[in-house]
């Protein structure tokens, strides 16, 4: 009886090698054809689960073939084989997943100017990655916890307390539940997405991730805001990219009564017309306010995105206020003091 348990053994490890050996040859072989959905490198990733899993197939059949002697050994092998299938194919769902996101997104482009629809799809699949990975990572666990008689004659003995049992748990875990459902709604009703421009608590950066339970908001000087995704929800922030990516941007200059406006708007014109940041779209100066002191100028301008408006407000602000200082510097804001000779005398 042990030689023939030795000679099983051997021979089922040839078994999972030439098996091994072949379905890694056929998935490498079929991912380097490019017309298929499995990317290149897709043998090497799933070559950990795939051996797990024909391990533990192979142990599975010499169980139910009665190879082991010992029924201890029989059970504990039988046991490890049926953890092993149930984790491999999770994680054979996870990297297929994976690879089904991959392709999808291929079709899209983040980087391009008019990329809103792009980061709306992004943002769908990372957080419905993020749910779909918990959700297969829960049943793995819970399903081989199952497969074990102890546990599950436990589990069917607590099943006649299991309402108050959950009352309480949904009571002690509503925070972190209301922050995974406020994950799923976000990719719903998507309220932000990847790269969208925000302010956030005061702060203006860009959408870098969104998980299920957190956002992280790459603020403009490279510090991360990490920010529950209930915030977006249940509190008022500024999208500025919600429905486009283009943004108006305003420069104030401020300025004694007696500046030309017209020559401020010609020489406005001429720099805008003289820089790639411009979009071509709004080109405005406005007079809004006076005060006892100065006029107010605001300048209204478009760009393309949020960095780029605020490299062309910067441009204008800087070479305007050049040229009022080199062809009108007597109309810089100035305080005027009346001096009354009688009153002296």
């Amino acid at each position: 009886m042990e030689r023939n348990t030795t000679t099983y053994l051997i021979g089922g490890i040839l078994i999972l090698i030439f098996t091994f050996s072949l379905a890694f040859f056929i998935l490498k072989r079929v991912g380097k054809d490019p017309r298929n959905i499995l990317p290149v490198n897709f043998a090497q990733k799933i070559r950990i689960p795939l051996l797990i899993f024909l391990a533990s197939l192979i142990a599975q059949i010499a169980v139910i073939g009665d190879v082991f002697m010992f029924e201890t050994t029989k059970k504990i092998v039988g046991h490890i084989s049926i953890i092993g299938i149930i984790f491999s194919v999770a994680w054979f769902l996870i990297l297929l997943f994976k690879v089904f996101k991959k392709r999808m997104l291929k079709k899209y482009d983040v980087d391009s100017t008019d990329n809103l629809k792009a980061r709306k799809v992004y943002t769908q699949y990372m957080i419905l990655e993020n749910i779909i990975i918990f959700i297969i990572v829960i049943l793995a666990l819970g399903i081989a916890l199952m497969s074990f008689d102890s546990i599950r004659s436990v589990g069917i003995s607590l099943l006649t307390s299991a309402g108050i049992a959950g009352i309480i748990i949904g009571l002690a875990a509503q925070k972190a539940i209301g922050t995974l459902l406020a994950g799923i709604q976000i990719a719903i009703t998507q309220p932000i997405r990847l790269d969208d421009v925000v302010i956030v608590e005061g702060e203006w950066g860009w959408i870098e991730e969104i998980n299920l339970t957190y956002v992280v908001v790459r603020v403009w000087d490279k510090r991360r805001l990490v920010v529950p995704t209930t915030y977006f929800i249940e509190n008022t922030f500024q999208n500025w990219t919600r429905t486009s990516a283009d943004i108006l941007g305003t420069v104030y200059i401020y300025a004694d009564y007696g500046l030309p406006v017209d020559a401020i708007r010609k020489e406005q014109t001429r720099l805008l017309e003289s820089t790639d940041l411009w979009d071509g779209n709004v080109n405005v100066l406005q007079v809004t306010n006076t005060t006892e002191k100065s006029v107010e100028l605001r300048v209204l301008v478009s760009a393309r995105n949020s960095p780029t408006a605020w490299d062309l407000r910067v441009f204008l602000r800087e070479k305007l206020m050049d040229f009022i200082q080199r062809e009108y510097p007597e109309f810089l804001p100035k305080t005027r003091v009346t001096v009354d000779k009688k009153a002296e005398e």
